[in-house]
């Protein structure tokens, strides 16, 4: 099995004290990022200067598509599968510590259905971004995973229906953008990606998927 995956991706050595360094350090920006997340959801949007208030950060962040963008991002940058389980996993334990932190020792509130869910996120995360990480490798397999991830992001960017296909929000559509130049490796292969990864999301566009909300 090893040899048949390694034959998609191969793994990068790197020393165990940049291990430490870029694990720390993704941690660390989980913890801001939960942080940053919860104090503009608890501002009034309208108080914030103009700039942010325009790019709606708060409605952005409390929504899916930032998160599976950073999780694809952190998965598919990492040295190894392993080390992408690791990174993923210490981004969102961060993220989501931090968030729930503070929602119950600052402002006091105690969202128990939304906290299991995104904990539950967290502890299956590893194994998501163990998979992601091989959509950066060669092959088939390696298109199948990339366009998947071309799906969800999609799923996020833009709103179809019969006789409707809108953007949702702005700047998903930048992060739809921006995951097509994470994902590029050749013309050839991105071409797939983006096609295989549409008729996915037209496939699935009117599918009930629970997104969640931070």
């Amino acid at each position: 099995m090893k040899k048949v995956l390694n034959t998609i991706r191969q793994p990068i050595h790197i020393p165990s004290s940049r291990k430490f360094i870029y694990s720390t350090c993704i941690f660390i920006t989980g913890i801001i990022l939960g942080l940053l997340s919860k104090i503009l959801d608890t501002i009034p949007s309208n108080i914030l200067p103009y700039f942010l208030e325009i790019l709606d950060l708060n409605n952005f962040f409390s929504r899916m598509g930032v998160w599976i963008f950073l999780a694809v991002l952190i998965s598919v940058y990492s040295a190894s599968p392993v080390r992408s389980a690791i990174n993923v996993f210490l981004f969102f334990a961060g993220m989501v510590g931090s968030y729930y932190l503070y929602t119950i020792l600052v402002a006091r509130f105690f969202p128990r259905a939304y906290m299991m869910i995104w904990i539950i996120m967290t502890c299956i995360s590893p194994f998501i971004a163990l998979v992601c990480w091989y959509a950066k490798g060669k092959g088939d397999v390696a298109v199948l995973l990339s366009s998947m991830i071309f799906m969800f992001l999609s799923r996020q960017a833009f709103a179809f229906g019969f006789w409707y296909f809108d953007i949702r929000y702005p700047l998903e559509f930048l992060l739809w953008i921006a995951v097509i130049l994470v994902l590029y490796q050749s013309p050839k292969q991105i071409m797939k990606v983006v096609g295989i990864g549409s008729l996915l999301y037209f496939l699935t566009s009117q599918i009930n998927i629970f997104w969640g909300m931070l």
